[in-house]
């Protein structure tokens, strides 16, 4: 009889054979330490270099590291996918460079995590820090933030941050619906729990700057407009479904 984790780290991966492993092993460590049963399930979309047979050789040493092979589709699919596939009780997205050190993760879990159903990383606000970023970059990305919270989701100052926990309940109430393979697929997804009344917390968190990020701002901050018009247009059409009633 397989054990059901209490928590699974949910990794998109494209290319990442340079630093997957010591990301993994950083993660492994940490949780090491902590009580919960885990899982880290690497989700591997489509990589041409070797990230799914570096990951597929630490699986052989430790169970507990699942590789689960994908197509290319894009970010936001391969989150999808991840999410649907794990049985885990909370669900934490991740990205593969760390750039939140490990030790906020039990920000994000029980006790810390309270009634929410969704906590997200923040790099806003009182108590977040950033860390490294250009001034430029960090702009934009305000100004991008303006866009998204006219459009979709009021009040949420940071939609873009690579780290954020599902419980089982929301990942299965959120993720079938979603559509969006791109970089906005996080946006889609707040919406979408927004519609199904979710609760959805913002944890501030130390994030360090990665000068290798595949987030090439200016041209993908356009697909990511388009992409957000996408999710505007299909919640007009009813592609979402019928919103139940949110809670305060």
């Amino acid at each position: 009889m397989k054990v059901r984790p209490e928590l699974a780290i949910v990794i998109p991966a494209y290319n990442e054979a340079v630093g997957i492993e010591a990301s993994v092993n950083e993660l492994r460590e940490y949780l090491s330490s902590r009580r919960w049963t885990w899982e880290i399930r690497i989700v591997d979309d489509g990589s041409s270099d070797r990230t799914a047979a570096i990951v597929e050789a630490m699986a052989r040493q430790d169970p507990r590291i699942k590789l689960q092979r994908e197509p290319h589709g894009g970010k936001g699919a391969a989150v999808r996918a991840g999410f649907l596939a794990s049985t885990a009780d909370y669900r934490f997205l991740c990205d593969a460079d760390l750039s939140m050190p490990v030790h906020e993760l039990a920000r994000f879990m029980p006790p810390a995590l309270g009634d929410a159903d969704i906590a997200i990383g923040t790099r806003e606000g009182a108590g977040a820090r950033r860390v490294g970023e250009p001034l430029s970059r960090h702009l934009a990305g305000r100004a991008f933030n303006t866009v998204v919270r006219a459009l979709t989701v009021p009040g949420i100052q940071d939609t873009q941050c690579g780290f954020k926990m599902f419980t089982a309940a929301a990942a299965d109430a959120v993720f079938p619906s979603l559509t969006v393979d791109g970089w906005a697929f996080d946006i889609e997804a707040l919406y979408v729990a927004r519609l199904r009344g979710l609760r959805i917390r913002e944890v501030p968190i130390e994030w360090h700057f990665r000068a290798d990020s595949r987030l090439r701002m200016f041209p993908d901050s356009l697909k990511m407009l388009r992409e957000v018009l996408r999710i505007r247009l299909g919640a007009r059409r009813g592609a979402y479904g019928v919103a139940r009633h949110t809670r305060q």
